[in-house]
């Protein structure tokens, strides 16, 4: 259920028409899961392993 919510905030800005894919969106905390740059800084705990 946890992930099924983060996918869906992650996909918002892609429903909205501002990005094309997750990980364009600038403030997307989906760049933290492709190991990329990001300005958002997320805490590692592991609840999706």
């Amino acid at each position: 259920m946890i992930k099924q919510k983060i996918d869906y905030i992650h996909n918002n800005p892609v429903a909205s028409g501002f990005a094309t894919n997750a990980v364009d969106w600038k403030y997307s905390s989906a760049r933290n899961f492709q190991d990329d740059d990001t300005i958002l800084e997320i805490d590692s705990i592991g609840f999706l392993s």
